[in-house]
């Protein structure tokens, strides 16, 4: 009996460490395509995009994408896995002389969005997007009520998102809109016509809640303080030995004449 225990043992064992070996050879595996995968000027695969900028990368694997010569993505761009961008109604299609979608530097698209144009949709810089935000320049019409809506001609119009926004999860931009300059967007909200400069909207659809007024500031107020900025020069090392002093991370701040808050008043060890 317990020769067969160990033998029993053995295989058990045996077959432990073959699935570990085995989930090794798949996670290795599936790194090596994310990364041999992945698209930049550099390496742009069989895309032909119109522009693709310096160290601008989109993940392995891409979602659907077509209309690339009418696609021009800035510079330090960040797209993540399962995005699709598409310029036109199907591909292709000659759009003419001028570009379509239009990235600018340092945007970044979450996981799963969907960027789809057939008319002008333009990112400014450094536009963030969360994972499953929906830009398009085309919604379905329903003129005719006999008909399938899916059959009835889209309506299009431009849009066109400013730069420095924020757009929360599962956003839906819709055509038409035009968002200003650092706007944010709410997670699920769905966003049509105007909106101005350093507003934050939220619903469906979208209304403003919020709004930077430069002589009142935030309106409504906020309601928790801005966070302290970092002092500049500080290193990662600093910060962390200054979480660690006793007194130091409290909700006031560290207190006053430590060895590493001497000269730096009212820095939130927590930020």
């Amino acid at each position: 009996m317990p020769r067969n225990r160990n033998v029993f043992s053995s295989l058990a064992a045996l077959a432990a460490w073959r699935r570990r070996a085995v989930t090794r050879a798949v996670h290795s595996g599936w790194g090596w395509m994310q990364s041999a995968g992945a698209v930049t000027a550099e390496r742009p695969g069989r895309y032909r995009f119109g522009r693709i900028g310096h160290g601008t990368r989109l993940a392995f694997p891409q979602g659907t994408v077509f209309g690339e010569p009418w696609i021009q993505l800035g510079e330090h761009c960040v797209i993540g896995e399962h995005v699709t961008l598409t310029a036109g109604m199907m591909p292709g299609v000659d759009l003419g002389p001028e570009p379509v979608l239009r990235l600018g530097n340092g945007v970044v698209l979450g996981r799963g969005s969907h960027v789809v144009a057939s008319r002008p949709v333009v990112f400014g810089d450094d536009v963030f997007c969360g994972p499953y935000v929906y830009v398009t320049s085309d919604n379905h019409s329903y003129d005719d009520p006999e008909q399938p809506v899916g059959r009835q001609w889209p309506r299009s119009a431009p849009v066109e998102i400013g730069p420095g926004s924020w757009l929360g999860a599962g956003a839906v931009i819709l055509p038409g809109a035009r968002l200003g300059r650092n706007v944010v967007v709410a997670a699920g909200a769905v966003v049509r016509g105007e909106v101005p400069d350093h507003a934050v909207v939220a619903g469906a659809p979208a209304r403003v809640v919020r709004r930077w007024d430069p002589e009142s500031g935030w309106q409504p107020p906020l309601r928790t303080p801005a966070p302290v900025p970092i002092p500049q020069g500080m290193t990662p090392g600093e910060l962390l030995a200054l979480a660690r002093l006793p007194g130091q991370a409290g909700p006031e701040g560290p207190a006053e004449g430590g060895p590493l808050g001497e000269g730096r008043p009212g820095l939130r060890a927590d930020r």
